[in-house]
């Protein structure tokens, strides 16, 4: 791109976690940077494996800016190494929960709709707004618990990312009203062997249809690898693209991981 202001570089680590560079801003995207291995347990019987080690480790991130944290109660999106790097960044977006349960300075809890904006010299401001998530099925977030997504919007560039969702009402009149440059959205498909055939997550033919409705010039796809709860996973991803309209198919682009990749 000519205009700076407007330069999206995103590096994809691994599962949820990406490192999103913007109008010279640096923030990164639930922050899991365990080792492959583990075993962690979310609560009401479920659970799953890490199967993939991150593409890159703390240490090789550049100072950060912000967190951008959907969620913090389950560990495929806040591990143990990514909540021990949080009290090194600055600021920390997540829920109203997830915030008090930090009990960090430099963490905002946002409900849905609640913008904020980051400014520093030398920077156009970064206007953040929490988007609408829905970790399950209808009824569910008394289990599963909250989860917001993040609109960023700086200097003309704008970048979404969706959190741990289904695809349902409120996000659906989200992308309706909203334009983006940049989606990054959350697949996988999640299912449990204790709840049977519910979904957690969209799975690929969900996030294809969610792209079609959101229009995106470029439509990211994460969380779909690297843990053994993703029922539809890399395959599942694979096959949605191939069936999916070509107007659709042009705009998904799959990262390679560890890779710093200009959009």
């Amino acid at each position: 791109m000519g205009d700076r202001t407007r330069e999206v570089i995103l590096t994809h680590v691994g599962g949820p976690t990406v490192l999103v560079e913007l109008g010279g801003w640096r923030l990164i995207t639930d922050p899991t940077f365990d080792p492959a291995g583990d075993h962690y347990v979310f609560g009401w019987g479920t659970s799953s494996d890490k199967v993939a080690a991150p593409a890159l480790a703390t240490t090789d991130l550049p100072d950060l800016d912000a967190v951008l944290l959907t969620h913090d109660q389950h560990g495929d999106n806040l591990d143990r190494a990514g909540r021990a790097l949080l009290p090194a960044v600055p600021t920390v977006l997540t829920t109203r929960r997830a915030a008090g349960r930090l009990g960090l300075t430099g963490a905002r809890g946002l409900r849905v709709g609640e913008r904020t904006v980051l400014e520093a010299p030398g920077r156009e401001p970064l206007e953040v707004t929490a988007t609408p998530a829905r970790h399950g099925p209808p009824m569910s977030r008394p289990i599963v618990g909250p989860v917001v997504g993040f609109l960023l919007r700086c200097g003309g560039a704008s970048v979404w990312v969706t959190g741990d969702t289904v695809l349902h009402a409120a996000l659906r009149r989200f992308a309706r009203t909203t334009t983006v440059d940049v989606l990054i959205v959350h697949v996988g498909g999640v299912q449990f062997g204790v709840t049977g055939p519910v979904r957690y997550t969209m799975t690929g033919s969900r996030a294809m249809e969610f792209v079609a409705l959101t229009r995106p010039r470029v439509a990211v796809p994460v969380h779909y690898e690297g843990w053994s709860h993703f029922a539809d996973g890399v395959a599942g991803l694979a096959t949605a693209i191939a069936d999916a309209p070509a107007d659709v198919q042009d705009r998904v682009r799959r990262l390679p991981l560890g890779t710093r990749i200009e959009l």
